[in-house]
């Protein structure tokens, strides 16, 4: 299927690294030019060198702090110049969730909250609300922002509250926005193969005093298909998300984790 993604322009947050890395590597397979955003200068440079010679296409790298509002007007700025324009929005900025054993109520602490839910959720309504009205003076546009399966489960108080937010945000600016042919859509990654898997699995092997391959089958026990989802087929969602073939779905959730076992969802 061709995605029809030739010549569009990109802005992915949270990309020096993990899903978002993967996301913009997908995107610029399919023909896309990527401002790729992220805290970490160094990183950031390092990954574009690697995007663009594997791709051939334009990857820029521009630093940002979602948590603040300052910054992420500057980072829309930075885009529209380097791009000339701005046709997909791919939100992963976040505060990393699923490695390390998660707060409980007497240990959540206003500060851990906001910080948070201040780079996640406020920062990706920052960046939709700087990017939005370029997709709209165009026509066109695709907003897809990454949040996760604790929005479908207990056992993390923050990372539901954020993923939850995220998305009802989602829903909320599909209605707004879809009437200028922006699409918004939210896709919930469960545990996901990255570079931090193997160093992450090896310790919580060594602390449990099991095998690596007996702890990543813990990790994958829930999971229907069996295995931990690798950061590149998340991307493959994204991508088809991202296109004009994805016109059909707005504001909805798309799980991305492999199945997860015993829930209905509808």
């Amino acid at each position: 299927m061709d995605l029809q993604l030739t010549g569009k322009r990109a802005l992915v947050t949270g990309a020096s690294k993990g899903i978002g890395k993967a996301i913009a590597r997908q995107l610029a397979r399919e023909g896309v030019d990527v401002v790729i955003a992220a805290r970490g200068a160094e990183a950031l440079a390092a990954t574009a060198a690697e995007l663009a010679a594997e791709t051939g296409r334009r990857i820029i790298p521009l630093t940002v702090d979602t948590s603040q509002d300052d910054s992420v007007k500057a980072l829309i700025a930075g885009t529209i110049a380097a791009l000339g324009g701005l046709d997909i929005l791919v939100n992963s900025a976040a505060k990393p969730g699923g490695q390390a054993t998660p707060p409980k109520l007497a240990e959540v602490t206003d500060a851990l909250f906001w910080d948070d839910v201040n780079v996640k959720v406020m920062g990706y309504l920052r960046t939709a609300r700087e990017a939005a009205p370029h997709m709209a003076a165009a026509g066109w546009g695709r907003i897809i922002n990454v949040s996760g399966l604790a929005a479908r489960q207990s056992g993390s108080i923050i990372g539901s509250m954020r993923n939850v937010a995220v998305a009802a945000l989602t829903r909320n600016l599909a209605d707004e926005l879809g009437g200028s042919g922006i699409n918004v859509t939210v896709v919930h990654p469960g545990h996901t193969r990255t570079e931090k898997t193997g160093p992450l699995v090896a310790a919580r092997a060594a602390e449990a005093g099991i095998s690596v391959e007996e702890m990543e089958a813990r990790f994958a026990a829930n999971i229907s298909v069996g295995r931990l989802i690798d950061a590149a087929e998340i991307a493959d969602v994204v991508a088809f998300l991202a296109s004009p073939r994805s016109v059909g779905v707005n504001g909805d959730a798309i799980a991305c984790g492999g199945g997860t076992k015993g829930a209905i969802h509808y």
